[in-house]
């Protein structure tokens, strides 16, 4: 068994009170309709916020349509947008604790977890500012002597962002500064489970000096406010994280109107392990890799692929370690797993773990669910003897999970690892380059990480292929994301017409 930490009772039980921003004023929600959020790790009421409704959503995609039509934002220059950027970032580390503090209570994440999370989004703030100033188009002199062709590069005009629950402030962070690099306006809808922290962004916006409704910030639920937010014809793009089910949703909505669609969804992500690999670094990474996040994270490392030789001991060293993780308290900051986002979420791991035993599957370690008497909590769980048929081995479990598979050559470890509907990322282990590249270059996923996992950087493009998404965050063209190309055909000189002789 791991170790457990039961939760402290919170020293400060007062409800924070949040309102929406649209068009720069914080407002009620239209009836005065809230919505509350029991904290996962401790089940009391820790947030309420307003509750957009239909209307809400109107108004704040018509001021975000106002900003970006008629509005200073999309005319400012590089560096002006820029300097904003870096003094949100600068902002966002003054309030770091703050902004853990909720994203902590209301996902039931580890704090010290949480902490690093948010420094990760303060460098992409940063790391956006300077794309910022490097967005550039092309020009050709080389159509002919009377002819000058240039490619502009303009703003895409305004962006739907929907954000989900496991990494409230680091998915907007992938998404929002960009638009705004780009000279965007937007409209950010946070899940309705956790919007403390993205609520306290839009303050930080406003004190950086972002424009009134160039970022609008509504709090509601898919069917009422996402919907709208995606098939809207005033907004000209979405950009969507979260299940592929929704994603496909998503989609078919802003196929009413022909927007441009962002969607990081879902993942299974291998990790292939070669018996010439570093296991001592590999034992590491997969309980890592496995147990993140409490495995709530679309690129857990969910499915090991193990060489048949060396499989036991694996699973044994594995299940040795897991031993040593720390769980429950996410106000602790020892605790390593926090708590189950809801109870109908625990209770879906706990279906799949059941239903991998009862295919055939062996529960090697966990598989339980912890009665801390409040909250919801999972045993770190380890399954081998699991087969590519399974749906433990097939869909996205998004829990603290592990789905052991055999292999005996390359080419079958390959065929397996592409054999599901995702590819969002993917590991390889082995001291042989030839190998590592072999897999890099077959397995089709976004990410291949090679010797290590779940390593990132802001400098390095994020999304998946196949049902694991469209389009790319991050990376030195994240930022041209939010834009269109323009044309200009530029003439010199007299012009012969077709219907005169020549």
């Amino acid at each position: 068994m791991s170790i457990l930490v039961a939760p402290k009772a919170l020293e400060n039980t007062t409800v924070r009170e949040f309102r929406m921003l649209i068009d720069g004023q914080w407002v009620e929600g239209e009836g005065g309709r809230v919505l509350e959020r029991v904290a996962p790790s401790h089940g009391v009421t820790v947030s309420r916020y307003a509750q957009a409704s239909a209307g809400d959503t109107e108004r704040a995609i018509a001021a975000a349509r106002r900003a970006f039509d008629d509005g200073p934002w999309s005319r400012t220059t590089g560096a002006e947008r820029s300097n904003m950027l870096l003094k949100a970032a600068d902002l966002i580390a003054d309030r770091l604790d703050e902004i853990a503090y909720l994203d902590a209570i209301e996902a039931g994440k580890p704090i010290s977890q949480v902490k690093g999370e948010i420094g990760g989004a303060i460098d992409i703030w940063r790391y956006a500012a300077a794309l910022a100033r490097d967005l550039h188009g092309e020009s050709y002199n080389t159509l002919g002597e009377g002819t000058l062709g240039v490619v502009l590069r303009e703003a895409i005009g305004v962006v739907s962002i929907i954000t989900p629950w496991n990494f409230p402030f680091l998915i907007v962070a992938q998404k929002l500064p960009f638009a705004l690099a780009a000279g965007c306006t937007t409209v950010v809808k946070p899940s309705e489970l956790t919007s403390g922290s993205t609520l306290v962004l839009g303050e930080i916006l406003q004190e950086a000096g972002i424009p009134a409704g160039v970022v609008n910030i509504i709090v509601g639920t898919g069917p009422e406010v996402g919907n709208i937010m995606a098939t809207h014809p005033h907004v000209d793009m979405v950009s969507f994280t979260g299940s592929t089910g929704v994603g496909k949703l998503t989609m078919a909505n802003a196929a009413q109107t022909l927007k441009k669609v962002s969607l990081e969804l879902g993942g299974k992500n291998p990790q292939i392990v070669f018996p010439d690999a570093n296991l001592d670094n590999f034992i590491d990474a997969a309980v890592f890799g496995a147990y993140f996040n409490a495995g709530e994270c679309c690129n857990a490392g969910s499915r090991l692929i193990l060489h048949k030789d060396i499989a036991a001991d694996v699973v044994r060293r594995i299940a040795a370690l897991s031993e040593n993780v720390r769980i429950g308290d996410p106000l602790d900051p020892m605790t390593q797993i926090g708590a189950i986002i809801t109870p109908q979420h625990l209770r879906k791991i706990e279906g799949y773990v059941s239903g991998a035993a009862g295919a055939g599957a062996n529960v090697a370690f966990g598989g339980k669910a912890l009665d801390f008497g409040a909250g919801q909590y999972m045993a770190p769980t380890i399954l081998d003897g699991v087969t590519a048929g399974m749906a433990v081995a097939r869909e996205e479990v998004f829990g603290p999970v592990l789905s052991v598979l055999t292999f005996e050559t390359r080419e079958e470890a390959i065929a397996i690892a592409n054999s599901i509907d995702y590819g969002l990322s993917a590991g390889v282990w082995s001291r042989d380059f030839d190998t590592c590249l072999t897999i890099g270059r077959k397995v089709r996923a976004g990410t291949i990480w090679m010797n290590t996992f779940m390593d990132g950087a802001s400098e390095l493009p994020f999304g998946g292929f196949k049902q694991s998404g469209l389009g790319r965050e991050l990376g030195r063209h994240a930022v041209e994301d939010y834009t269109e190309t323009k044309t200009l055909n530029m003439h010199i000189g007299a012009r012969t017409g077709w219907w005169m002789p020549r």
